[in-house]
């Protein structure tokens, strides 16, 4: 039985084994407390040693982290912080932990504990991300079955770039220094295992839209990676994207599904990993201490998923965003680091102060600039309102993180979509298939993605997206 479940029942004596690693272990005269942790929940649950019933050998084993299956009867609890606790009579030791195990309770940067990432998930924060991040994957998997998409399955291994960015890791069996060589001194990938130049993906979008296109209605949910040189705390070089693409769906409809699919699990978050988010928040508090009072979020983290859920999303184009934006104090003042004119990406700071400080609710962003946006994105009619081109594409801000999901209405007409492939420089051969789906059949369709991480590094509240994948991969880290 798991402690998550014995913490449940209901006290009368009963025989029960608790199987974990110990938190602590302390004694009070001829009494041993010890504290056992197995992951299935925040909370731990208590066994009681008295004197004489377990060998003096055994207990000098029992540190913290050491790994035991303690054996006796549950009874209530006297002492505060829990209410049932278990009186021992037998400990076995399954694994011992010596004085070098580095999670002693007591508290530890995030910063040592990224470089002890294969120990970091039996402190209580940790093993709270990963419990969130569970639920989460789980409420996507629901929301999308529930709803009738399809899981589609897209390639890691690809010779696209679905996004024309160029930043991918490429995928090789030639031996570094020996790959044979054309004629004209480049690299003969001919003669490579795929015959071909290829890449780890960047996201399964394209081929999700194939599946679209056939299916009607599918999400891809699976890794990719971008080989961009960013050290920061919101990129990482391998993550999870989820990928929606429905056929027959257009802007507003995909605005509509992107809205209520974040709703959805993050209600499902507060529903289900109340313990969870209550110790987290409670942490995010005791951080936010320590910051100048101008740089606190006004929000707690509950407020913050709440606000999320309980409001409607403003909708707005890109043109009227950045007419609010140079009206703005911030802007008026000269306090943005960035400038703002209509045809620039606009940047975290400005995306929050929409969110934050104008609408005070979460904000989807339309219509913008063809210039900057993907090629795949369908172009809107050219009637005058706005400065210059813009397409059909959306993206969802949050409090405190800016962009988390980007999408758009695909372009489905063969010629504008041809066009736009040559205009950025890519090779239709390449992506000939892609093309094909234009010329048989083609219809309405539209798809946005979420990387994951974001999405559990605004649930948890964490401030490194380091911090909410197990094992982060980045510039210089692919350790463990």
């Amino acid at each position: 039985m798991q402690v998550k479940e014995i913490l449940l029942q209901k006290p009368d004596g009963q025989d029960i084994v608790a199987k974990g690693w110990v938190r602590t272990k302390r004694g009070q005269a001829n009494i041993v407390f010890i504290n056992i942790n197995d992951g299935s929940t925040i909370s731990n649950i208590q066994a009681v040693v008295e004197d004489g019933v377990i060998s003096e050998d055994i207990l000098k084993k029992i540190t913290t982290g050491a790994c035991i299956a303690v054996t006796g009867k549950l009874v209530a609890s006297a002492g505060a912080g829990q209410s049932v606790e278990i009186i021992a009579s037998e400990i076995e030791v399954y694994g011992i932990a010596d004085e070098t195990f580095p999670m002693q309770p007591k508290k530890h940067s995030l910063e040592f504990l990224r470089e002890k990432a294969h120990l970091r998930f039996r402190t209580n924060t940790f093993g709270a991300i990963f419990r969130i991040r569970h639920a989460l994957a789980f409420a996507v998997h629901k929301y999308y079955n529930d709803n009738g998409f399809f899981y589609l399955h897209t390639p890691i291994i690809t010779a696209s770039d679905a996004e024309g960015a160029g930043e991918m890791f490429r995928v090789s069996t030639f031996e570094a220094n020996k790959a044979p060589l054309a004629e004209d001194g480049s690299i003969d990938y001919t003669q490579d295992f795929f015959g071909r130049e290829t890449s780890l993906t960047v996201s399964g979008q394209l081929e999700g839209e194939l599946g679209a296109l056939a299916l009607s209605k599918i999400y891809t949910f699976g890794p990719t990676f971008r080989a961009e040189n960013s050290n920061t705390t919101r990129h990482l070089a391998e993550f999870w994207m989820i990928e929606p693409e429905v056929a027959f769906y257009e802007l507003e409809d995909n605005m509509n599904l992107a809205e209520d699919f974040v709703k959805y699990v993050i209600k499902y978050a507060l529903e289900n990993c109340a313990d969870d988010l209550a110790f987290l928040e409670k942490r995010l508090l005791e951080e936010e201490k320590s910051k100048p009072q101008n740089d606190r979020s006004e929000l707690s983290l509950l407020d913050k998923l709440k606000f999320v859920v309980e409001n409607d999303f403003e909708r707005i184009t890109y043109t009227e965003a950045v007419e609010i934006l140079i009206r703005s104090k911030p802007a008026q003042k000269k306090q943005f680091q960035y400038e703002v004119a209509w045809g620039i990406d606009l940047q975290s700071e400005h995306e929050r102060y929409l969110v934050e400080k104008h609408f005070k609710k979460p904000v989807i962003l339309t219509n913008y600039p063809k210039d900057i946006k993907a090629f795949y994105m369908k172009q809107d009619d050219d009637n005058g309102a706005a400065p210059g081109p813009t397409v059909r594409a959306m993206d969802v801000l949050f409090p405190g993180i800016g962009e988390i999901i980007g999408g758009s209405q695909r372009e489905d007409n063969y010629e504008k979509l041809l066009k736009r492939v040559e205009e950025v420089g890519i090779d239709p051969e390449n992506i000939w298939w892609y093309l094909e789906t234009r010329k048989f059949g083609s219809a309405p369709h539209s798809g946005f993605g979420l990387g994951f991480e974001r999405l559990v590094l605004f649930v948890t509240g964490m401030g490194n997206i380091r911090d909410v994948i197990p094992f982060p991969r980045a510039p210089k880290t692919a350790e463990f």
